[in-house]
């Protein structure tokens, strides 16, 4: 095949490398003429005979050739990593520990501070099922797999005869791969879904934890810091997971109470089985003689103590160890642990109520062997366990429970008409009636609701999800419960619906924060009054000291975007984030932020450090929450190395904040008020296109939205209610389907005619911001990101859907709009780092170098089929699904070329 010409030789090395295995795997099982699509690189296929190349089989090809170039570049993201690590410095890699530490250090900040800061850094990621991407589980394996071998290909050492066998390996690999098909043919429902979030957490990150951890103590000690103070587990950043799959039910009808129920259960369960190996492991390697080494009385005492509590059971377990009084003690926690999972609960110190006694009971072994002079031990074999159980707990993810602020509306509607009241009408009450009335409700000890009556869907739906949480509760304590999430929180009434909703339930006692969701623009705008009267409020008072006094705010990129487009949106953020957090302090709450964050650029996505960075300062408050959305699973976390690394900059950079916001540094000497000038033109311009008449016909034309709208690759429904608007629609397929045909206006549109006004309008203004653009870590990663949306655009490709829309008018007026800014983007982007994005951006446009052609052949494809299928007018047509499915599938492949499309 045809070598491309490469700065980056390495990168180009494996990926020739990995390309040779593919053709080869293709030409033993005579797949000759797809070897020529790939081989050849082709600028047309999208009309050739099915019979000469089947498009199921283009489309397969070409998704497996994309995964191949990702996983390649991953792998050399991370050799480069560790070689600039060698050649460089370990502090070198941004993002890292050692990083964090270097900074430190000069700054001057004691060992001391360090660890407090390293301690008090508590890190959520929560896993959601917004797929853009959908993935089976055993192709995720077969993606680890290749990896790990295309890892074993960096070691120097290996004979000829180890690489010839690594090599038949990866073909082998490669042909099951084939074999096994890319995706979903039935769209997956809640238990799909849910199967693929728990295979990350009980598979994936227990040893992503584990590496990181190494991590971390590596840096410390490599950077000169005193190796003793980094050896216990409690001086280590809280790292705890989250979920929305079966708890998210904003518009989700799927997700029923019993699915909730279900799901809680199967977290404990997988958490229970997951310790219980890690025990196992424990007990298998604690393999110290008590002939050769002093048994302290302190675990003889221990062990008898628990084995007489444990009956016949704990008397048999240390029977089978006689002389090895550590792996006695390790056994009988075995039982206990054993009792835990089967329920038997009749004797409450036969089994362990919470991981904090499992906790406890591992902390006294580690106080055994340290004392005892076996500290090596006690790092090597009992730390990773320890972190296990505070990691994932008895729990192993929080399950989130979201529903949308008109959901609950309804519910309380149908209450009060249940019971009688005349004046039941409570969705369309003013809001100082609403409050009144909620207040005066929650200060009477009667309650409103009785457990025998149906009030109606909506209500029954709420109550019996709060009820099965009350339940879980009651039962296993309030760990595996994250937050009562509200979408679309407009009042201080949407937030108090809830607490009426958990006093009904008996769940106000419960360690359950209520959390605002703001979403739009307005929303964003109005958050830090809402929260002002939320936490002034009585039940959020009396809640507070139980709560730890802080306060969950959660963000919405998406719809903001939607809303008011990239630029507002990131701008509005950043300014609800410096009033909210005021709004904290003033109260004296410490807010941390949920951010609801997507894949793409347009929703919040990038890289870690970078984002953490462009926080405004006083913001982060040692904690960040974050969504890691189904398609961005697998490349952040899919393999081990990148997960580590991700995980790293996530804690890291959290901890980096924290010592910055003790700096006071002053916002005040940044070009705010330019910023704020460039927001409202951006938003200006922004609203003017999408309320241009035409527009809707004009989007549902030129893009696959009425596609996703059929999508399998997830369950939940593209819009809310079912009602073809903007407004109804979720922002996801919103981003989805404009990056699929290459016009990624939610990633730019506005700014190219915001920064046209502000040289022309505000020259001086200009120059201020350009010098501003290198030191100001929001507007610099601000600009980087729009540029990488910019530069994913493909003006080409724009046009080919642009056809799409025969009304030539109407196109026309459209791409003029978009083109016009597209161009304006990126010349004054250029302007402002005084050097073309050519250069600057080389690492992205060598990425799309190698995909570019193949993705024309199938964006062809996606447009032959996609006016097939529109033109075939009987819904319910075998033919008509079967192109469905050819599309989704082209769909997939499209997104695995790009990378980031939702």
């Amino acid at each position: 095949m045809t070598k491309l010409k490469s700065p980056f030789q390495k990168i180009t090395n494996d990926r020739n490398f990995i390309i040779d295995c593919y053709l080869e795997m293709l030409s033993r099982i005579n797949e000759l003429k797809i070897i020529a699509l790939i081989k050849n690189e082709p600028k047309s296929l999208a009309n050739q005979d099915n019979d000469d190349i089947p498009s199921e089989k283009v489309i397969q090809s070409l998704s497996i050739y994309f995964q191949l170039m990702t996983l390649v570049e991953e792998n050399a993201a991370t050799q480069y990593r560790r070689k600039t690590e060698n050649q460089l410095n370990i502090d070198s890699t941004r993002g890292s520990w050692a990083e964090a530490f270097k900074i430190w250090k000069e700054q001057g900040i004691t060992e001391e501070d360090m660890l407090k800061t390293i301690a008090a850094t508590h890190v959520i990621p929560v896993l959601t099922a917004h797929p853009t991407e959908a993935k089976r589980v055993t192709v995720i394996e077969i993606h680890r797999e290749l990896y790990l071998l295309l890892v074993q290909r960096e070691n120097t050492a290996l004979s000829k005869i180890e690489l010839f066998e690594n090599k038949e390996k990866i073909i082998s690999l490669l042909e099951r791969w084939w074999r096994t098909g890319e995706i979903y043919l039935e769209k997956p429902d809640i238990t799909d879904e849910r199967s693929n979030v728990i295979h990350y957490l009980s598979k994936v990150f227990p040893a992503v934890l584990e590496k990181s951890d190494q991590q971390l103590k590596s840096s410390w000690i490599e950077m000169g810091l005193n190796p003793n103070k980094i050896k216990n587990p409690d001086v280590f950043p809280k790292i705890n997971f989250g979920s929305w799959v079966g708890g998210d039910r904003d518009g989700h009808p799927l997700v029923t109470p019993n699915i909730t129920q279900e799901t809680l259960i199967l977290h404990r369960q997988t958490a229970l089985f997951l310790l219980k190996n890690q025990l196992l492991t424990l007990a298998s390697r604690l393999s110290i003689s008590a002939i050769n080494n002093p048994i302290p009385f302190v675990l003889t005492e221990a062990i008898e103590k628990k084995a007489q509590i444990l009956g016949q059971a704990g008397q048999n377990s240390i029977k089978r160890n006689p002389y090895e009084p550590w792996r006695q003690y390790v056994s009988l926690i075995l039982v206990q642990l054993k009792n835990t999972v089967s329920d038997k609960t009749a004797d409450s110190q036969s089994y362990y109520k919470s991981s904090v006694a499992l906790e406890e009971d591992l902390k006294f072994l580690r106080e055994v062997l340290v004392d005892n002079g076996l500290k090596g031990l006690a790092d090597d074999l009992l730390f990773p366990i320890e972190r296990a159980v505070k990691c994932f707990g008895f729990h192993l993810a929080k399950l989130d429970i979201r529903q949308n602020s008109t959901f609950h509306d309804k519910a309380i509607s149908q209450i009060l008409k249940t019971n009688g009241e005349k004046d039941f009408d409570f969705e369309n009450w003013k809001e100082e009636k609403r409050v009144a009335f909620l207040n005066k409700t929650l200060e009477s000890h009667s309650l409103i609701t009785d457990v025998t009556v149906s009030y109606g869907p909506e209500a029954d739906n709420v109550l019996d999800c709060y009820r099965v949480v009350r339940q879980h509760v009651s039962q296993y304590g309030a760990d595996g419960i994250g937050s009562f999430i509200v979408s679309m929180t407009r009042s201080l009434s949407d937030l108090l619906v809830v607490y009426l909703l958990m006093r009904e339930t008996q769940l106000l006692n419960a360690k359950i924060r209520v959390v605002p969701l703001l979403e739009t623009i307005e929303d964003l705008d109005n958050g830090p009054e809402i929260l002002e009267s939320f936490l002034q409020n009585t039940i959020t008072k009396q809640r507070a000291a139980f709560l730890d006094y802080k306060q969950e705010v959660m963000l919405g990129y998406s719809d903001s975007n939607k809303d008011g487009g990239t630029i507002a949106s990131k701008w509005n953020l950043y300014k609800a984030e410096k009033a909210l957090s005021a709004v904290g302090r003033k109260n004296g709450t410490a807010i941390f932020f949920f951010h609801g964050t997507g894949g793409t650029i347009s929703r919040g996505g990038g890289k870690y450090h970078r984002f953490l960075e462009s926080m405004p300062t006083n913001t982060v408050n040692g904690t960040i929450k974050l969504t890691v959305q189904g398609e961005t699973m697998a490349q952040l976390f899919g393999n081990p190395l990148t997960a580590t690394y991700n995980l790293n900059a996530l804690a890291s950079g959290v901890a980096k904040q924290t010592i910055l916001s003790k700096e006071k540094t002053d916002d005040a000497a940044f070009p705010l008020e330019i910023m704020e000038f460039l927001s409202q033109k951006s938003c200006e311009h922004y609203k003017n296109l999408i309320e241009t008449p035409g527009f809707i016909e004009f989007y549902g034309k030129v893009t696959c939205i009425d596609v996703l709208e059929k999508s399998k690759i997830g369950s939940r429904p593209a819009r809310r209610t079912g009602t073809r608007t903007l407004n109804d629609l979720r922002a996801i397929p919103w981003v989805f389907s404009w990056n699929l045909s290459r016009i990624t206006i939610t990633g730019w549109y506005g700014l190219g005619e915001a920064l046209k006004t502000l040289k022309e309008e505000r020259p001086e203004d200009f120059k201020t911001f350009k010098n501003n653009v290198e030191n100001w870590t929001f507007l610099k990663f601000l600009m980087i990101q729009t540029e990488t949306n910019l530069i994913l655009s493909n003006k080409e490709m724009m046009n080919w859907y642009a056809e799409l829309d025969e009304n030539e008018a109407e196109r026309k007026l459209f791409m003029d709009k978009i083109l016009t800014d597209y161009h304006n983007g990126f010349s004054i982007i250029e302007e402002l780092f005084d050097e073309p994005a050519t250069k600057r951006r080389s690492g992205q446009y060598d990425n799309l170098e190698w995909r570019n052609e193949k993705l024309k052949v199938l964006h062809q494809l996606h447009l032959k089929y996609l006016t097939q299928w529109r033109n075939l007018t009987d819904e319910n047509s075998i033919e008509k699904n079967k192109i469905l499915t050819k599309l989704l599938s082209i769909v997939n492949s499209i997104s695995s070329g790009l990378k980031n499309t939702g």
